[in-house]
């Protein structure tokens, strides 16, 4: 067989069931869902969920439902919304610090995959491992299918989901897909078919944005990291470069304070 033949069987092989053994999971924590086909990350970025600021209750919330996960009793889906900057992703990411040693792992899926979880859901379900599958930024258009198979996937779909299956989503919307337009015909049906994926997460955390409070705060705690003093000058030249931004968020408090260590 040529080596032209050989690539292409390799690639149509996709979600096959025998194609993951045990040792994958044990080997890796952290994995892509790409091109119907599992990609193992070698070097995950798990941020330390204790330096992960202004969102303590956020953080309870998400470590109480995931410890029931890793320990087999019943948990729920959770969509983590709201505004850019705040740890959405970053306390998901997280999750692999205190639990990865537990066996809990993280599959990355984008939205252009969904329609390949069923053959996922193959592979997944006999093994010992707890799976977070999560949709990062998730968000669709009213006549995106991928819509309608989500929502089928996460409750309704006539295939069961295994037990050691559980689905983590971060969106800056709060209804993951565009809002009603004003001249929309049966805009009250076309509401309630929006609000519809967001009920199936029985679990819906708030990020708000940060305020100017907040983000000097965690600029504070970022420069106390990198050894630099916060005073009165910092604070202005912190202040400024938000302002520059548009955003007092812990993205921006972050980007400051790598950028200030220089000066």
């Amino acid at each position: 067989m040529g080596l032209l033949q050989e690539l292409i069987k390799e690639i149509t092989k996709g979600l096959e069931p025998g194609r993951y053994d045990r040792a994958f999971f044990k080997e890796y924590k952290a994995f892509r869902l790409k091109f119907n086909r599992l990609e193992p990350v070698k070097h995950p970025h798990v941020p330390d969920i204790n330096k992960l600021l202004c969102i303590e209750n956020q953080k309870k919330v998400v470590l109480r439902n995931t410890e029931k996960f890793v320990n087999g009793l019943p948990a729920n889906d959770i969509l983590l919304w709201g505004a850019r900057g705040t740890g959405k992703s970053s306390l998901v990411k997280s999750l692999l610090g205190p639990f990865g040693n537990k066996g809990l792992r993280i599959i990355q899926v984008s939205k252009e995959e969904i329609s390949n979880l069923s053959a996922l859901y193959e592979i997944l379900r006999d093994k010992e491992e707890k799976f977070i599958l999560f949709f990062d930024d998730l968000s669709f258009e009213p006549t995106d299918e991928n819509f309608k198979n989500l929502k089928s996937i996460l409750d309704g779909d006539i295939e069961e989901r295994p037990e050691n299956v559980i689905v983590y989503a971060t969106t800056n919307r709060r209804h993951i897909i565009h809002m009603i337009e004003e001249d929309e015909k049966f805009a009250e049906d076309s509401f309630q078919e929006r609000v519809s994926l967001v009920e199936r997460f029985g679990i819906r955390l708030h990020f708000p944005p940060f305020g100017k409070k907040e983000y000097l705060k965690v600029v504070k705690i970022y420069l106390k990291n990198f050894g630099i003093e916060f005073n009165e000058e910092v604070e202005k030249k912190a202040l400024i470069w938000a302002t520059e931004r548009g955003s007092y968020s812990g993205r921006t408090a972050y980007q400051f304070a790598k950028d200030f260590v220089s000066i």
